[in-house]
């Protein structure tokens, strides 16, 4: 594994998702991996997870760590080759990532989608430009379309819940929220789960479809009474459409969770990658609930990305 961007980066997911799980049992044993090693992390988004999650990762691979939020204190980056740049852009990401390059030994880069232009995210215009310039292994922290790390520590969550390979009923369904989100996490969380052995269901309102990439060898099901039926996991996300793209179309239902709703899973854990907006997406009495998941998926973000950093350091050896 070079670069990480998805699941289809890495040869054996499974073996991943155990290799991150079995680190929780000793952090620092790793520590030696890291030594004269720069991570390098940049963010043209917010974070909180992504951010401090990675960071230690680092730390707990012996590397040294550069945080920017380039969004806030780098210039602003030119993204097309062969642009004039006589406007508000100050630096190409040409330049940008051969110093990049020149400082660091993995470079990771959260960036967010436009929700305008559908070509150009799901291209993944960014991402590629960056590993298209960098000399060294790139990390996906986020991307227009994709949050393999993110997903990463859902699978472990639901392997450490799980006696994994048996098959549990996974469902993903789509929750109200106030604007329109990215649709990066429930691609990605469908492109792992096809990657595992589950049973895995999306339920959404129609005119909610993801795209047909991510998708089309998944169950849809519009009901989402019906996909909860003996459900063992409840994945619960706010989307915006592909089709129009990034918009968020009236919907009739009431698609808000509820304990009421839970009773038709098999006694399911809920799941949510956070942020969440509380009593919007979900509900307190399920956030906080003895079924709720979310605290594990967020500390499990740490091991997902000492894994990868792991494994990057271990294939690039020098």
């Amino acid at each position: 594994m070079r670069n990480f961007t998805s699941v289809h980066d890495v040869k054996d997911p499974i073996s991943l998702i155990k290799e991150g799980s079995s680190l929780k049992k000793s952090p620092w044993e790793n520590v030696h991996l890291g030594k004269n090693k720069t991570l390098g992390l940049i963010f043209l988004n917010p974070s909180l997870r992504t951010r401090l999650s990675s960071q230690k990762a680092g730390q707990l691979l012996g590397m040294n760590v550069i945080v920017m939020n380039m969004d806030k204190e780098g210039w602003a980056l030119e993204w097309s080759d062969g642009a004039v740049m006589n406007a508000n852009k100050t630096e190409h990401i040409k330049d940008a990532a051969m110093v990049l390059s020149s400082y660091c030994d993995i470079i990771g880069m959260r960036c967010f989608p436009t929700l305008t232009d559908r070509e150009a995210d799901y291209t993944e215009h960014v991402m590629k430009q960056l590993i298209k310039y960098s000399t060294v292994p790139v990390v996906s922290l986020e991307s227009a379309t994709l949050h393999p790390l993110q997903s990463l520590a859902d699978c472990i969550s639901i392997y450490e819940k799980w006696n994994l390979p048996e098959k549990p009923k996974v469902v993903l369904t789509w929750a109200p929220h106030v604007k329109a989100l990215p649709q990066a996490v429930a691609n990605s969380f469908s492109e792992w789960m096809q990657a595992i052995n589950v049973e895995f269901v999306i339920t959404h309102p129609k005119g909610y479809e993801l795209a047909p990439a991510f998708t089309k060898d998944v169950h849809i099901e519009h009901d989402q009474e019906k996909a909860l039926k003996g459900a063992n996991f409840v994945y619960v996300k706010n989307w915006s459409t592909y089709e129009p793209y990034g918009q968020m179309l009236p919907v009739e239902k009431d698609w808000l969770l509820s304990e009421q709703k839970m009773k038709a899973t098999n006694n399911g854990y809920i799941m949510h990658c956070l942020p969440v907006r509380r009593n919007v997406e979900l509900p307190d009495e399920l956030l906080d609930g003895h079924r709720s998941l979310i605290p594990l998926q967020a500390e499990n973000r740490l091991y997902a990305a000492t894994a990868v950093f792991k494994r990057i350091l271990e294939n690039n050896k020098s």
